[in-house]
């Protein structure tokens, strides 16, 4: 399922709960464990899920039918198997689960699924929602156009690597985590670090300059990808080298005119405590 397959964090009144959208089947799968800490609070949601099924067996039963291991990123940045289950499964576990949350979480479960099928049927209401998301979050119009238009560079990169057998979602992962260290000289996981960031998008949080010269890199690497007719996970790496070094040169020729550094340690985070600012 790894190839068919997108990793996102849904939040649940403040709680992260990893899910994966099944591309093939069209449908989510959400962490078993996740839900579990969301339901409870508890301190130990693996072991609390652990004995709920020792004490349910019919539960017990159902979960181990029926409940998949999915890959899914743990807070550390790594894939790995988690357990995992669709809506209908999910109804089934919360019915065992005592828990004052479980009316407002079936609400909350089938608002999410829905949004989801809704934006297939009609991708224009996935936009207009990252952008009412963005606006709420205080963006300027100037930057939500940016980051629209760097979803948009993006996007045609992605299905580029579709179309030329570049299908594993962790090599994508290493691609792009290649063409942006090129032109910004740092990891993804690095950028994060310098921002303060964990599992928030790493894009939600650059700064116009960081967008426009992501963009560039990931431009830059398509067009030389297509012009050298790259196929295959090699070939589109020496074109992902070759785009961001473009970027690169462009951005340290604008740092030298202004002397302003381009990679910032800025975020939206909501809470000023919660900003983690790094010295260059």
């Amino acid at each position: 399922m790894k190839e068919e397959t997108t990793n996102k964090i849904a939040i649940f009144e403040g709680s992260k709960i990893r899910r994966v959208w099944d591309v093939k089947n069209k449908k989510w799968w959400f962490s078993v464990v996740d839900i579990v800490f969301a339901l409870t609070e508890s301190t130990n949601p693996t072991d609390y899920l652990k004995k709920l099924r020792k004490r349910d067996p019919e539960l017990a039963s159902y979960i181990g039918t029926n409940c998949p291991q999915i890959e899914m990123i743990t807070q550390t940045g790594k894939n790995r198997k988690t357990l995992a289950g669709n809506t209908e499964h999910l109804f089934r576990i919360i019915q065992s689960v005592p828990s004052k949350k479980a009316e407002p979480f079936k609400r909350w479960l089938a608002k999410v699924g829905y949004e989801r099928v809704e934006e297939i049927n009609n991708p224009e209401k996935a936009l207009n929602r990252s952008r009412d998301y963005w606006q709420r979050m205080g963006r300027s119009q100037k930057w939500i156009q940016q980051r629209m238009m760097g979803q948009e560079t993006r996007n045609k990169l992605t299905d580029y690597w579709k179309d030329h057998e570049v299908n594993k979602q962790d090599e994508y992962a290493i691609l792009t985590n290649i063409i942006h260290q090129e032109w910004s000289d740092l990891s993804i996981k690095k950028h994060k670090i310098l921002k303060g960031l964990e599992n928030e998008n790493l894009r939600d949080h650059m700064s116009e300059a960081e967008i426009i010269f992501t963009a560039l890199a990931e431009l830059s690497s398509r067009q030389i990808a297509e012009t050298e007719e790259a196929v295959g996970f090699e070939p589109n790496k020496s074109a992902g080298i070759k785009g961001g070094g473009i970027a690169k040169r462009a951005r340290c020729e604008l740092e030298e005119k202004t002397g302003k550094k381009v990679v910032s340690n800025e975020n939206y985070l909501k809470n000023p405590e919660n900003k983690k600012r790094i010295d260059d």
